[in-house]
């Protein structure tokens, strides 16, 4: 059965440190797919994220690129399979540079946490109840 997968591309400043920090996370980088203009993060086998530099970025829009740090472009917000997996992704992504953001959410059946990427896109990693998922 075809499974759809989402390539998500980012502007970044250096492609270098983009390439380190997720590496610090666990993810994997796709070397068929990264240059020096740009890192291929394999965050599962449906997710992909581009770290572009802001140079190549730009070889695919003629719209200004948002400087993360200012102003929100996107939210990612990705699953994680319990609380604490939540919070040592979050954790690790502070260790390795990145910053916590907004407020710890605990709703019981979910739970979510936020970090900022050394680029400041916000990156959600959230926990659901699969009880409460199946209704």
């Amino acid at each position: 059965m075809y499974q759809q997968m989402i390539f998500v591309n980012l502007a970044v400043t250096d492609v270098d440190t983009s390439r380190k920090f997720f590496t610090e996370l666990g993810y994997t980088i796709n070397p068929q797919f990264s240059t020096d203009d740009c890192a291929c993060v394999v965050i599962s086998d449906t997710i992909v994220a581009m770290m572009l530099s802001k140079q190549r970025y730009s070889d695919f829009t003629k719209k200004e690129i948002a400087d993360a740090t200012k102003t929100s472009e996107v939210l990612l917000c990705l699953s994680a399979e319990s609380r604490e997996k939540v919070d040592e992704l979050v954790d690790n992504a502070i260790a390795a540079g990145g910053s916590a953001t907004g407020e710890t959410q605990d709703h019981g059946f979910m739970y979510g946490r936020a970090f900022d990427d050394p680029d400041g896109h916000t990156w959600e990693i959230m926990w659901m109840d699969p009880a409460a998922v199946q209704g």
